[in-house]
Formats: C-alpha cells, sequence, structure tokens
C-alpha cells in the first residue's frame, strides 16, 4: 500500500525483496560468468569459424520475466514463425510468466519452456533441464528480448544455439554482459518497444560483421490481435459480475490500483483511486466500478472498496484467473491501470485502456492500441529508469505519478465513456 503523502512506502521504494534477489544474482554471478564464457566462446570461434549462413531452422526467445512486455513482441514471434514455422518457434520463460505466451496463440503450448522461480534451488534445476531440452532439440538460433541483463546473455550462450541475438553494450551504455551474441544488436532507446523486439528478429537477415550497423527503416507495430473468448467462458464471466451486482446491460468500469514488485514506484495513490471511484459513481448512476488485482492483494483491493462505500462498487481481485480476467476486460468499458501488465493484458480486448506512466514512459512502453489512453505528466526527471540502468533509480518520491490528478484521469475516464455510450456495446454484460 502506498503512504498517505502518495509515495510507496521506503521498504518498496526500489524492488521487492525477490526482485532484489534476482538483480543481485545478476550482478555477483552475472559478470563472472558473463567474462567466463565470453573467453569460451572467442576460444570456440576461433576453431568452428562462427555463426556459419545456413538459415535458422529452430529459433527460441529467451524472456523471463515481464509478461506485459511479452505482448509487445506480438510481431517479432510472428515473424519468426513466417520465417521457420510455428512448430520450430520456442519461447523460455518463467513459469508464473508463461500465461500471455499461451494466451497469443502463436506458439504451441508444449514449445513453451517454462522455468520454475519460487526458489533458487528451483530455478537452477529447472533451468537446467530447459538448458537441455533446448539443446536435445538442436535449436539453432536464440533471440534474447531481455535487454541488458547478464544472466539471460549466459542464458543464450549456454543453450548452444549457433546463432545468439540481443543487445550488446558497445561503448557501454548498458551493463556488461559480455561478448556473447553473434548478432550484437545496438539498442536504440527512441524506438518502441515492439519494434525493437521485432528488429532483433531482422537482425538474422544481416551480416553479423556490419552490426551494430542496420541499414532498415523499422515500419510501425501493427494493431495487436483480438483475444477470443470461448462462449462459455464469456458466460461464466457474465454470472460472475451478475453476482457481484451489476444487472443485465449495466455498464462496468474496472480500476487496477497495483503494480508489479518490480518497480512500486509506479503506483498512483490509493486515495486517489479511491476518490476516482467515487466521482465517477456519483457521474454516472449506470456504472458500476470492479477493483482488480490477485488473490494476495484481495485483502488490500477489498479495504479501497470499503472505502469508496458504493453498493456499486466491489472486489475482483483474487476471484477470476488471468484468463478469465481476460474475458472481464471484453464485458467492461474502460480500465484505469498504473504502467503494469494489465495494461498491455487489456490491449488485446475491446476495452479502453486508460494507463497511468510515470518512472518510464509510453513513448516506449505503452500498448499499440487505438484504445490505449496513456497519461504522463512528463516532468524533467522522467523517465528515470530505463532498460540501460537495468531499471534502477535513486527517485524516492514519485512526484511523476502525483503529478497526475485525480481531475485529469476523471475528465478523461468521462469522455471515453460518453463515446461509448454512443456506439453498440454487444460486449456489455447481459
Amino acid at each position: 500500500m502506498a503512504s498517505s503523502s502518495g509515495a510507496p512506502r521506503e521498504s518498496k521504494t526500489f524492488f521487492s525483496r525477490k526482485a532484489r534477489t534476482l538483480l543481485w544474482i545478476d550482478h555477483v554471478a552475472g559478470v563472472p560468468l558473463c567474462l567466463l564464457l565470453t573467453l569460451i566462446r572467442r576460444v570456440s570461434d576461433a576453431f568452428s569459424g562462427g555463426p556459419g549462413e545456413e538459415p535458422s531452422r529452430r529459433i527460441v526467445f529467451l524472456k523471463l520475466a515481464e509478461q506485459g512486455s511479452t505482448v509487445l513482441a506480438h510481431e517479432a514471434l510472428s515473424k519468426a514463425v513466417a520465417r521457420v514455422g510455428r512448430e520450430n518457434v520456442y519461447f523460455l520463460v518463467f513459469e508464473e510468466n508463461r500465461f500471455i505466451v499461451d494466451v497469443l496463440g502463436l506458439i504451441p503450448r508444449e514449445n513453451v519452456l517454462a522455468v520454475r522461480s519460487h526458489s533458487a534451488w528451483a530455478m537452477a534445476t529447472s533451468g537446467l533441464k530447459r538448458l537441455i531440452e533446448i539443446r536435445r532439440r538442436r535449436i539453432d538460433t536464440c533471440i534474447d528480448m531481455e535487454f541488458f541483463t547478464r544472466v539471460s546473455s549466459a542464458i543464450a550462450a549456454l543453450t548452444g544455439a549457433r546463432r545468439r541475438v540481443g543487445f550488446h553494450t558497445y561503448f557501454g551504455e548498458g551493463p556488461y554482459r559480455g561478448d556473447l551474441f553473434t548478432h550484437r544488436v545496438l539498442y536504440n532507446p527512441h524506438l518502441h518497444t515492439s519494434v525493437t523486439f521485432t528488429t532483433l528478429v531482422s537482425a538474422l537477415d544481416v551480416d553479423p560483421r556490419k552490426l551494430p550497423t542496420f541499414d532498415v527503416v523499422p515500419a510501425p507495430a501493427p494493431p495487436l490481435p483480438r483475444f477470443q473468448a470461448a462462449p462459455e467462458e464469456e458466460r461464466d464471466m457474465q454470472r460472475l459480475i451478475r453476482e457481484l451486482g451489476v444487472p443485465p446491460g449495466g455498464r462496468l468500469l474496472l480500476l487496477n490500483a497495483n503494480a508489479s514488485d518490480l518497480l512500486p514506484l509506479r503506483k498512483w495513490a490509493e486515495q486517489n483511486y479511491v476518490a476516482l471511484g467515487r466521482r465517477l459513481l456519483a457521474e454516472f448512476p449506470d456504472a458500476h466500478i470492479g477493483f482488480t488485482g490477485t488473490r494476495e492483494e484481495a485483502p488490500a483491493v477489498e479495504q479501497l472498496v470499503g472505502a469508496v462505500d458504493s453498493p456499486r462498487c466491489f472486489c475482483l481481485a483474487g476471484r477470476t484467473t488471468l484468463r478469465e480476467l481476460l474475458v472481464v476486460y471484453g464485458l467492461a468499458e474502460i480500465l484505469v491501470t498504473n504502467d503494469s501488465g494489465p495494461a498491455h493484458f487489456a490491449a488485446l480486448t475491446s476495452v479502453d485502456v486508460v494507463a497511468l506512466f510515470g518512472p518510464e514512459t509510453p513513448l516506449l512502453f505503452a500498448a499499440p492500441s487505438p484504445r490505449n489512453h496513456a497519461l504522463w505528466a512528463g516532468i524533467v526527471c522522467s523517465p528515470c529508469v530505463n532498460v540501460l540502468n537495468n531499471r534502477q533509480t535513486a527517485c524516492r518520491d514519485n512526484v511523476c505519478m502525483r503529478r497526475i490528478t485525480v481531475d485529469q484521469v476523471f475528465d478523461t475516464v468521462c469522455q471515453i465513456y460518453r463515446q461509448r455510450a454512443q456506439q453498440p456495446a454487444p460486449n456489455r454484460t447481459s
């Protein structure tokens, strides 16, 4: 929960304990591991002659964390599928993050290689099994979509793939991660993330000796696909929403007051969500508000619902699976959310998304959708976190989020709400 001042509590200023542990491992173990593997690579290349010129036959994408970013990789995955066939594309991911890979539907479920991460031992043992599996399948190309984590570059090298594509620091633009890629791509902080991911696939067509020169003009990212719920899934969620008090034909608004533990500074203050909910219910008598969240977040979300204090406001936290939440998005009018995974998941549905940005910028990370409405104060110190600094920040006061006022969000939601009221709404609850 945020403090009354709107800034996250001191213990949550930078990262959660799990996130701090992963950063510590990436630094303490990652640096020497990348150095060792770089030396091995140079000796190996001296005898093997490098990656070779034969085309890729099997491709594995490496994106362990951040489900939201995986949504932005849709076009990159599509290009890989067009290149080698759906059955020859794989995805290495933490088990808790595989959900969105399955939802995108581009890769066969059996080709999603999930690594358990609930403990260091589980991560090490399951990760080793997945590396063995990648080698057994003779996957010849690895595309590392992590930006500048050291462990991911080491994993790419350990896959045994002859062609390895990833971001390289060159003159120190990011953390040291060795020299482990055959196709070393320069990270361009002026390209949207979806385009950046696509360039990693396009790099396979470039002579690696010419990189980082990359004589390609990137095309804008195409629209994201639309999530299709099964009829029974939609009926189940309509039933749930009715049980929570939304009548047939009612209009549903969703508020997500949570953010990933990776960067709690992305949170808009909870009392702002409470004030917003009260104003929206007063403005629109036909509206109902559901606060979303995970099962672990449910007690805190219940407190927010209690603070709104309306029979037309209820808690959805922990009441759905992630897939069912996508179905709920499709039944809702608008989602207001911090910059986090839901802002990207919801872009796969018909809901309008009002996404609140602060420590990061919508210019790079907003979902490419006409239904996405990003609010960002754009103060001079924002964005303060980026892929080149491992998303670390010295900030202890997220004034960038506090500069986004309840009035701004309320006015934006009202405008969208009235526009949608003038259009046919086949997805409303019935």
